[in-house]
């Protein structure tokens, strides 16, 4: 990080699967000393935790349950809460928004009635324990909408499906603000994946505004490797914040450490598909010169609107497949290596101060 950048406020990190990879048998160190992913995370300097919230999901998958357990370690260990609602039963993305099987048949109406109480049910549930969430994500990466078919945007739908869409995300932020206690302050985070993108994610946003929708925060999911260049993220955080006065967060990222154990698929295993692997090659070093230079382009948005970082599931070893009986894709981007020792680019993520 550059002398003087400032620490943004949010530096957290997506740890939904820790569960699950200590009943895999995983064991995370920093310094050589044993501990849960949360306190090795806040001891770094780590304010927020993330957790992905799936409406009927396999245990340890997002499921209510196990992400109130997580919640009230976070909270413990100082750390403040983020929820993640992907109003799913498996992972949501700009592929994937299939409705939760026992919401099938609804119409519209009726799914927003459902997806209101839901929502308000579950951010109630979290404040209930002592764990209030200060952010809700009403949708994850929805830059083409959520709750498919009733919720899905596109040139084959009337008015693109934006009447439908418009009409869950309200039904969404209205439930959290609802489910969230008298006083406390709640952010609603919108999330996608538009980077260099900017017609595309001015036309997602401007529909949003003109609705008058009640967010506060535009989250992005920012991943080198499909997005491209740091140099793009910057303008698009740039361009968000200046057209709508509105703190942005990079709500997803990670960064390869090796290229072994790669997921060709799913993940990244080439470093040819890394955009600017001669100055963040994938080694421990490189990967925390890249969260330097993330942080930076984070600090350098105007007007102080870089709210933030948050690192996707950090702690993802092998063991833990991406649904029941499936391989780990991304056990090259941990912060931690093979044997759960701390890797350097943690203390660039979320170090308080610059270093």
């Amino acid at each position: 990080m550059s002398a003087g950048t400032p620490a943004p406020p949010i530096r957290g990190a997506d740890i939904s699967t820790a569960l699950l990879a200590e009943a895999a048998g995983h064991r995370l160190s920093a310094d050589g000393d044993s501990a849960p992913i949360e306190r090795i995370l806040a001891g770094r300097g780590a304010t927020h935790v993330r957790l992905r919230l799936w409406v009927e999901g396999p245990a340890g998958y997002g499921d209510e349950a196990s992400a109130l357990t997580l919640a009230r370690r976070a909270w413990d260990a100082g750390l403040r809460i983020y929820l993640d609602f992907h109003y799913s039963d498996r992972w949501a993305d700009p592929r994937h928004q299939e409705i939760p099987p026992s919401w099938r048949g609804d119409g519209l109406a009726a799914l927003a009635r459902r997806v209101h109480g839901y929502t308000r049910q579950v951010v109630a549930d979290f404040a209930r324990q002592g764990t209030p969430a200060d952010l809700v994500q009403t949708g994850n990466e929805i830059s083409a909408g959520m709750l498919w078919p009733l919720g899905r945007l596109g040139p084959d739908r009337a008015d693109g499906g934006w009447p439908g869409l418009l009409g869950l995300l309200s039904a969404a932020i209205a439930g959290a603000r609802d489910g969230s206690p008298p006083g406390h302050r709640l952010a609603v985070v919108l999330h996608t994946d538009r980077i260099g993108d900017p017609t595309g994610s001015r036309a997602f946003f401007d529909r949003v505004r003109a609705a008058g929708l009640p967010f506060d925060v535009i989250g992005l999911s920012y991943y080198p490797f499909w997005h491209g260049p740091l140099a793009l993220l910057r303008s698009t955080m740039t361009d968000l914040a200046g057209r709508y006065g509105t703190d942005v967060l990079v709500a997803e990222t990670g960064y390869p450490w090796t290229m072994a154990g790669g997921d060709p698929v799913l993940g990244v295993a080439d470093a040819a598909r890394l955009p600017e692997a001669g100055l963040f090659p994938p080694t421990p070093c490189g990967q925390r010169a890249y969260y330097r230079a993330l942080r930076d382009v984070i600090g350098q948005v105007p007007d102080g609107r870089g709210l933030g970082v948050v690192v996707w599931e950090p702690g993802w070893l092998a063991g833990v497949g991406w649904e029941p009986g499936a391989s780990a894709p991304f056990t090259n981007l941990t912060l931690f290596d093979r044997s759960g020792r701390l890797l350097p680019a943690a203390t660039a993520a979320f170090a308080p101060a610059t270093r």
